[in-house]
Formats: structure tokens, C-alpha cells, sequence
């Protein structure tokens, strides 16, 4: 009776299919350490990139860049539109993905645990994408609101607030915004990653991305005002930018982060009654 002997080729298949599958699984299995450079790596360009158009560029050039290099209030051109809310866009990975990183990475973590054999990366990707999505979107809408307020002579031409009442009613605005329920509700679904996860879990990478839009939603929610305060000092002024995002860093993962939250309103609404006193 005749036996069928295993032919070298097929050895080498095995093998080779063998080599890939560990290959796969050594890579699923550092993929919270991948996750966590890549999301480093776009962090540092954000900065950078910020860092560049605050300091590295002359304020001359970067006022004839926006457009306002005439001494008055032009329309911008669709170029210049483009180049605020790109602008816009960067800002918001910059201050916004410190806060991020812990929930991105703790759903990368469950997720492994999850489908601990096929690769996660799909998931990981839709679920970061869907915040990036949401910041796209407010991005858009700062943008918007920079244009009205450029062409109602509202922002000096350092892009910062032109009126010490607008400044004020900002500040002051931000600062009631710190105790209302909204804001309540939304830094608590920020500071516990765990608990959303466990009550939102949405399998695949269709689930990961509306994850990443609902979480992304309580995240915009808890900070956005504190975002428009860049307005206040100017939208590229590079200290005004680094406090917000320590700020927003701050009341999401600190143990005492609710505290954070509401002294920094006590701080604004102060702030913005002090400025309408002013002279």
C-alpha cells in the first residue's frame, strides 16, 4: 500500500507559513508599544510644525500667508482658508492627543485581548481616526469663526482678540463652562477609559471607528471652550497653546483632575471680570 512521503517543497511551506504566523504574533503582540510610538511620532510633528508657523517663520511673511499683510481686513483667498484650518487642524493634534493617548492606548490594550490572533492595527487605526475626524470637524469650525471674527475687525492682526470685551466675555464664558453638567459629563467619560469602553464596545473596524467618534464627541465637549481661548491671546501664541494643553492635560488625567477643572474656571471667570475692570 502505497504511503505518500512529505516532498521537501512542502517542508519549506510549513516552515515558511510557520515563520510568518510568529512573525504576526510577535508584532500583534508589541502593538500597544507601536501604537504608542506612531501616536509620539505625530505628537513631535504637530509640535514641530506648530512651533514652526508660531517662531520660524517672520511675522511679516506669516501675516502675508494669512493674508493680512495689507494693514486691512480682506477676504481671505481659498488658499489662505486652507492654510488656517490645516493650521487649525495641527493645533488640535497638538494639544488634544496628550489627553488622547490613554484611552487610544487602553483600547489597543482590550482590543489585543479581544482578537489576540489576527491583527489589531485596522481597529486601531479606525478607532484614532475617529477623533481625528471630530477635530477635523471643529477645526473647520474654528476656522469659520476666525474668518467672521477677522472680517468684523474682532482679531488684531497677530491673530489675537482686538476688543478687551471680547477677550472678557471668553474668558469669562470658558470659565462658567467648567461647572455646567455638559462639562461634568464629559471630563467623566474622559477620565475613566475603562468604563466607556466596557459600556460603548463595538466590535471590527466599523465599531473601533464609532468609538472614536463618541469618545472623540466627549472629548471635543470637555474642552472646547478652552480651545476658542486661544483667540484670546492669539491663535499662534506658542505659551498661550502649551498652557491649554497642560490644562486640558491636567483635569483628564490627574486623581485630582475635577479640582483642576474647577479652579481653572475660578482662574478664568477672574481673569475675564479683572480685564472688563481694566481702564
Amino acid at each position: 500500500m502505497a504511503t505518500d512521503v512529505p516532498q521537501p517543497c512542502d517542508d519549506k511551506i510549513h516552515s515558511a507559513m510557520s515563520a510568518g504566523e510568529n512573525s504576526l504574533e510577535t508584532l500583534v503582540s508589541h502593538d500597544r508599544a507601536i501604537v504608542a510610538t506612531a501616536l509620539a511620532l505625530l505628537l513631535v510633528l504637530a509640535w514641530a510644525y506648530t512651533v514652526a508657523m508660531a517662531i520660524g517663520v517672520p511675522e511679516a511673511d506669516r501675516h502675508a500667508a494669512m493674508g493680512m499683510d495689507t494693514g486691512a481686513w480682506m477676504p481671505w483667498t481659498g488658499i489662505e482658508a486652507a492654510l488656517i484650518f490645516v493650521m487649525w487642524v495641527v493645533m488640535m493634534v497638538a494639544m488634544m492627543m496628550p489627553a488622547a493617548a490613554p484611552m487610544v492606548l487602553t483600547y489597543v490594550r482590550i482590543n489585543r485581548q479581544r482578537a489576540p490572533v489576527s491583527s489589531p492595527f485596522g481597529a486601531d487605526a479606525a478607532f484614532l481616526l475617529g477623533y481625528l475626524v471630530l477635530w477635523g470637524l471643529f477645526s473647520l469650525a474654528a476656522a469659520t469663526a476666525q474668518w467672521l471674527l477677522h472680517m468684523a475687525t474682532l482679531l488684531s492682526l497677530a491673530m489675537a482678540s482686538a476688543s478687551p470685551v471680547f477677550s472678557a466675555l471668553l474668558l469669562i464664558g470658558a470659565g462658567f463652562y467648567q461647572f455646567t453638567p455638559l462639562k461634568s459629563a464629559c471630563l467623566a467619560k474622559c477620565r475613566t477609559p475603562m468604563g466607556f469602553l466596557m459600556s460603548e464596545w463595538r466590535n471590527g473596524v466599523r465599531g473601533a471607528f464609532i468609538m472614536g467618534l463618541r469618545h472623540g464627541l466627549y472629548c471635543l465637549g470637555c474642552c472646547w471652550l478652552l480651545m476658542v481661548l486661544l483667540f484670546v491671546a492669539g491663535v499662534m501664541n506658542l505659551l498661550w497653546i502649551a498652557l491649554i494643553a497642560l490644562a486640558v492635560l491636567a483635569e483628564k488625567v490627574l486623581p485630582f483632575g475635577v479640582w483642576v477643572s474647577r479652579a481653572l474656571g475660578v482662574a478664568l471667570i477672574a481673569g475675564g471680570i479683572g480685564l472688563l475692570a481694566l481702564p
